[in-house]
């Protein structure tokens, strides 16, 4: 593989990206339809949305950083030189148009989410990462518009305050990279293991009052609990950028077994299985690339 083009896949994130397709599987989930009415191409093109908007996202994100990627992570490819910074934002703007039209090629509601969530992710890269709070909660909107991208599969959206159990997630994983280069964020650690289980219940609680499905979902909600608590309780016993990052990392990647909890929850339990059949793969890709 040349080291251009793996320089470029580098930029892309690749192990976050089934995290973004399986949002969109969870939404379509939460709208009420599973593979029926010729619905499955719709899904497959929501799918590639998510991901190319995804990809554009932390492509842009680099090209933000880059002055300050320059002091801390220089062995990326854009301050390493690898690839140049003009060539990182073209590429970076591709992809979210990419994004964009495979959403319209959905439905028009489809477009229009894209559109914001391109808006929000723009947001989040040049403006509001850089605030304590603003950050988080913008990142938040991101994965929460991303599984409302899912759920307009049908043109309609019809319970778009589902998309607040991501944000609550999105927005304790934030709080966790804080600490990621410099560690020292005990205290932001605490408020992401509330936020967590509030998410836990909230996902209890919409899961028993809508459905019937909480014996099926419960496993998966358990795998969850697992996969998030246990590096966070290390992150807090010892506050060090490794055991940080190994939260954080951790974090994003168990977005799909939430994502597969919501899918098990909502539909039948294989289509939970699907989803969470993503996750080999997301741990697979971050052996050979940087989740963070």
């Amino acid at each position: 593989m040349g080291a251009v083009f793996q320089g470029y896949l580098r930029l892309m994130r690749p192990p976050n990206l089934p995290t973004a397709a399986a949002d969109i599987l969870a939404g379509a989930a939460l709208s009420g339809i599973l593979f029926v009415n010729s619905i499955e191409l719709n899904i497959v093109y929501l799918v590639l949305a998510s991901v190319f908007l995804y990809a554009g996202g932390v492509v842009l994100n680099d090209v933000f950083d880059y002055e300050l990627d320059k002091v801390e992570r220089p062995e990326r490819p854009i301050p390493s030189g690898l690839i140049p910074l003009k060539s990182a934002a073209f590429f970076g703007v591709v992809l979210l148009l990419i994004g964009i039209v495979f959403a319209f090629l959905t439905n028009r509601l489809s477009g229009l989410v894209a559109v914001l969530l391109a808006f929000s992710i723009l947001l989040y890269d040049a403006y509001s990462k850089k605030h304590g709070f603003l950050g988080p909660l913008n990142m938040g909107l991101c994965r929460g518009l991303n599984l409302l991208l899912g759920m307009s599969v049908l043109g309609e959206i019809n319970v778009w305050w589902y998309g607040i159990i991501p944000l609550i997630y999105i927005f304790a994983i934030t709080l966790i990279s804080r600490g990621e280069v410099h560690g020292n964020n005990s205290t932001h650690i605490l408020w992401a293991g509330v936020l967590y289980l509030t998410v836990i219940l909230a996902v209890v609680a919409i899961v028993m009052i809508k459905t019937e499905n909480i014996v099926q979902a419960l496993p998966f909600l358990a795998l969850f609990a697992f996969s998030v608590f246990k590096p966070l309780v290390s992150a807090f016993q010892s506050n060090t950028p490794e055991n940080i990052k190994k939260a954080v990392v951790a974090g994003v990647l168990s977005l799909i077994v939430l994502d597969a909890t919501l899918v098990a929850g909502f539909s039948v339990w294989w289509y939970g299985v699907l989803v969470l059949l993503l996750l080999p793969l997301s741990i697979f890709l971050s052996k050979l690339f940087a989740v963070t």
